[in-house]
């Protein structure tokens, strides 16, 4: 690149290597490249995220990678942000039977939103983060349209967490590591000296350390205990629970009820207060809504299209029929029954590498 017209770009830096190396990518690429973590937590619930990506160690690490890169870095409070659009939602959805996606609304708001219009008043002209997944620009006489791609790296793919992403957010990011493999990540980080090389990598929801949602939403004072009924199937009642919120769809530990052989939660009844419980064949469906669907090659679905419907992150995926219905929802037939079908979490529909599209899965 000419050096008069180097393009600046803002990295999120989150204190892993995965935009640790994106950062090196980047400058190595020839852009000018500014750091910047969103701090996401209000000070007094630091202990909760010591280590996770906005904690004090992951801000002291990825301040370290930008002056071993010698870039600048910039930590940016956003935690009112986080509260209102991550936190909340969080807490909404398991109060209403629905188990919540955090991360797709934080890429949505959070990095894809407030990062933007960062990088808007620094002047970048893109952003970039560590996400595993693929852009592609595709011109027509009339139109560009930007394309969502799984990454390279099948295990690590995360195009599934991006697929809410609009026209203006694609055409503004940027995702070097959508080619690499995670061992390519490491080797960019050990060539540049970068301290986060070896890091491991987090599993967890960022703001649940130890993977206790119900424990957080407690001490978080997002959500009461609320007596209710267990139930089978067929409305007979078996025992009672603390509030829906501490259940999930194909939950098998921690009922508080004995029976003769393995049962699962099969559905939260939000308006009774109700946890429905039955048998392995009763967690099956075949078929689901997905409300306010976000579709990328095109603006709406206008017919029945055949994709791979991913129904959750660790999905393999599975063949089915998308079927467009009134106000932006659409009718998901599988062509084999799956388990444990979760309202609250998004449905992502594939074709071979390209997303699509998808929406969240409802009742």
């Amino acid at each position: 690149m000419n050096s008069q017209k180097r393009q600046r770009v803002v990295c999120g830096m989150s204190g892993g290597v995965d935009s640790s190396a994106t950062a090196a990518l980047l400058l190595e690429q020839g852009y000018e490249v500014i750091g910047i973590t969103l701090k996401l937590w209000p000070q007094d619930c630091v202990n909760r995220a010591e280590d996770k990506c906005c904690g004090p160690q992951a801000v002291s690490d990825a301040r370290a990678v930008c002056h071993t890169l010698d870039i600048p870095y910039y930590l940016i409070d956003e935690a009112a942000e986080f509260q209102k659009h991550v936190i909340q939602y969080f807490a909404d959805e398991y109060k209403a039977g629905r188990t919540p996606n955090p991360c797709v609304m934080c890429n949505q708001n959070l990095k894809f939103g407030r990062l933007i219009d960062r990088a808007r008043q620094l002047g970048a002209d893109y952003i970039a983060t560590g996400h595993f997944a693929r852009i592609e620009r595709v011109e027509s006489p009339t139109t560009t349209r930007y394309l969502l791609k799984r990454g390279r790296d099948l295990k690590k793919d995360q195009s599934y967490f991006l697929f809410s992403l609009r026209q203006d957010q694609l055409a503004r990011a940027l995702f070097p590591l959508g080619e690499k493999t995670k061992s390519d990540t490491r080797e960019v980080a050990r060539h540049c000296r970068l301290k986060t090389a070896d890091k491991e990598e987090s599993m967890e929801i960022c703001f649940v350390p130890d993977n206790n949602y119900g424990g957080f939403l407690q001490s978080a004072n997002l959500v009461q205990k609320h007596r209710g009924e267990i139930t089978d199937v067929h409305g007979h009642v078996l025992g009672h629970h603390d509030g829906i919120a501490f259940y999930t769809i194909g939950q098998r530990k921690g009922l508080g009820i004995t029976t003769p052989k393995p049962v699962y939660v099969v559905e939260l009844d939000a308006e009774n207060n109700r946890v429905v419980i039955g048998d392995e064949l009763a967690l099956d469906r075949d078929d689901f809504t997905a409300m306010n669907c976000n579709w990328i090659p095109f603006d709406q679905l206008a017919e029945p299209v055949e994709v791979t419907a991913k129904i959750r992150y660790n999905h393999p995926g599975t063949p089915a029929t998308v079927t467009p219905m009134a106000n932006g929802a659409v009718k998901v037939k599988l062509h084999t029954p799956q388990r444990a079908i979760t309202p609250g979490q998004a449905a992502v529909f594939y074709q071979d590498d390209l997303v699509l599209g998808g929406g969240w899965i409802t009742r």
